[in-house]
């Protein structure tokens, strides 16, 4: 669901960029149209099902995009983060449903621009399969998750994934809450918040805040995960 335009504006031909800015990796030879939105907390970006006609970078903020299932439980299939891209579709509708955790910023450009462009433009072509390669590996990283890890095993696998995209001077500041954690890894919140308490009391990370978090020793939470 696409709500209050920001800006518009042509992405722009320019040097290398960050390996976290696609969508500026993706123009380097050409202009394409990107159009940025705001989103307030818990809104809409689009459902399940709805035609996918635009591709997502997230600019600030961050984004879940789950699947509701049909007893009304939830299933997070992954958190993006500003500068990760999303909403790329092998078919013509999403698989799954995008909201925003935060008020979060994301800017577009039109699937059809890009297919048309990736059509004539080799190295516009490998980056979208690259791109689309990372969601797989993802999806299969987090298959292995669910399906042969333990609890903690789970929460390890978390954080470490979170340290290596959040961390800044050794702190994450969580977007997510912990319900948002424990139906990305199938567990349920009371399980979530036990698993974290138990890995303060090990001396392995700390809190400073609601969700911002301390890795205190990394080794050890390695070897959880291992």
């Amino acid at each position: 669901m696409l709500t209050q335009t920001l800006k518009t504006e042509a992405i722009k031909i320019a040097p290398a960029r960050p390996v976290s800015d696609q969508f500026g990796a993706i123009a380097r030879h050409v202009g394409l149209v990107a159009t940025e939105f705001s989103y307030r907390k818990d809104e809409e970006i689009y459902g399940e099902d709805e035609l996918a006609e635009y591709v997502y970078q997230v600019v600030s903020g961050a984004v879940r995009s789950y699947k509701l299932l049909s007893d009304g439980r939830r299933q997070i299939g992954a958190f993006h983060l500003p500068g990760d891209v999303f909403g790329l579709e092998p078919g013509q509708t999403h698989r799954l449903a995008a909201e925003a955790i935060i008020v979060t910023s994301v800017r577009l450009v039109a699937r059809a621009s890009l297919e048309r462009v990736a059509g004539t433009d080799v190295q516009v072509a490998r980056k979208l399969w690259a791109m689309t390669a990372g969601e797989l590996r993802h999806a299969e990283d987090h298959m292995l998750l669910l399906g042969r890890k333990t609890a903690m095993e789970r929460v390890a696998t978390f954080l470490l994934e979170m340290d290596r995209r959040l961390a800044v001077a050794s702190m994450m500041a969580l977007p997510m809450c912990r319900r948002d954690i424990g139906d990305y890894l199938g567990l349920t919140l009371e399980t979530v918040s036990r698993a974290l308490s138990q890995l303060h009391a090990q001396g392995i990370l700390g809190f400073s805040g609601a969700r911002q978090i301390v890795l205190r020793n990394r080794q050890r939470l390695h070897n959880l995960d291992a």
